[in-house]
């Protein structure tokens, strides 16, 4: 992919470099996004034994093609890169990494990369059977940053086409480029990789569900109101169950509104969150950032709120009546209300209820500069704290 080094590969290539290594390394992240050219950038400088395979088949290996692999990589010389590419397809991966893992690591023989595409199924897997055996490495969508490093892109071109640059060449084409990104990147996740991971009922209705969804960025939406917009025939608890499966396949995330009971926030309707700007604009001309600026606010907004979710901590939205405050990050320790003034009309007077409603709050504001700056830098708490000062 360009021959670009994602930051994970000096993450990876550090934990690999260790005298000894106790756990499996585990890249997860949506396709399309560099995983499996930095297993393949980590094959190329590893001096040693290396044996990298695939499990991403048009008919999934079963749990022997592990075993086999696992075997042939203790029987090279010296300690072996073991690598397997979207492990998550085998049946009961787990349960057998777990096996062999626990049998051999004493021989320090082997380093361990495993890969996945579909969290729900991959990470169901780590916690039942592989805990406290694993490091995970997260592997997001292209930030702005990478982007602009990458292809020179300013933040507008990063909001029309930003987070897959396996379709970035094709951008002078949109037609061609919305194809790609429909065809060769959103399908396989939503046919294979979602479908492998949970059983869908209803497959048309998750495909309106998702193109549906990537109309309202960083926009509260009732279940019901999803409802009564799709063709095909469902209740709120399977839109909800599906909004689920498309946050476990990194499509999108719902973000559930802030407040002092858990309750509540579970009942409360959810704010819809597209993981890359290129997922909403697959569906709905990238030229509509150039000619509405309540989209273009939308898309901005949808894109700050992607970053915020990198940092780790829990994500709200706030709403009291007319008031709304667009992003809530709540450590535990610190509570922190984010407004993005993106040119969309706003009441002034939210940011006040929210904090007469919570005295102890820290809020924010992040504006085209600011929220731009945000982007371009680290996922951390200290960042957003620091550029929006």
């Amino acid at each position: 992919m360009f021959d670009y080094k994602r930051f994970f590969f000096s993450v990876l290539q550090q934990r690999l470099s260790e005298d000894q290594l106790p756990f499996v390394q585990v890249l997860i992240g949506p396709r399309q996004v560099g995983k499996s050219t930095v297993i393949e950038q980590i094959a190329a400088a590893w001096t040693g034994s290396k044996i990298t395979e695939s499990a991403d088949q048009l008919n999934p290996p079963n749990r022997e093609w592990i075993a086999f692999h696992w075997q042939r990589a203790l029987e090279q010389p010296g300690v072996c890169l073991l690598t397997l590419d979207e492990i998550q397809k085998v049946e009961n991966w787990a349960e057998v990494i777990k096996k062999l893992f626990d049998r051999d690591r004493h021989k320090n023989k082997l380093r361990v990369i495993l890969s996945g595409s579909a969290s729900l199924k991959l990470q169901n897997g780590l916690s039942e059977s592989l805990a406290g055996r694993y490091e995970l490495i997260r592997c997001p969508h292209w930030d702005l940053d990478e982007t602009r490093k990458l292809f020179g892109w300013d933040v507008i071109q990063y909001l029309k086409f930003g987070g897959y640059p396996s379709a970035a060449p094709y951008i002078g084409d949109i037609a061609r480029w919305q194809s790609i990104m429909r065809d060769s990147i959103i399908e396989p996740v939503l046919s294979r990789d979602l479908q492998t991971a949970v059983t869908i009922q209803k497959p048309a209705l998750l495909r309106q569900l998702f193109a549906l969804a990537m109309h309202y960025p960083a926009q509260e939406i009732s279940y019901q109101k999803l409802l009564g917009q799709l063709q095909d025939r469902g209740n709120t608890a399977t839109i909800s169950h599906y909004l689920q499966v498309l946050s476990g396949g990194f499509l999108l995330a719902t973000l559930e509104k802030y407040a002092a009971h858990v309750v509540r926030q579970k009942a409360s309707s959810p704010k819809i969150i597209p993981l890359a700007p290129a997922l909403i604009h697959a569906f709905s001309s990238p030229e509509l950032l150039d000619s509405d600026p309540e989209w273009r606010g939308r898309v901005f907004e949808s894109a700050i709120g992607a970053h915020l979710l990198r940092i780790g901590e829990p994500l709200f939205y706030w709403r009291d009546g007319e008031h709304e405050v667009d992003f809530v990050i709540d450590t535990g320790r610190q509570l922190v209300g984010i407004e993005v003034k993106s040119g969309r009309r706003k009441r002034q007077q939210s940011t006040i209820a929210f904090k007469k409603k919570f005295p102890h709050a820290q809020v924010i504001f992040l504006d085209w500069n600011t929220g731009a700056s945000f982007l371009e830098s680290e996922p951390t708490l200290q960042n957003l704290l620091h550029v929006a000062q």
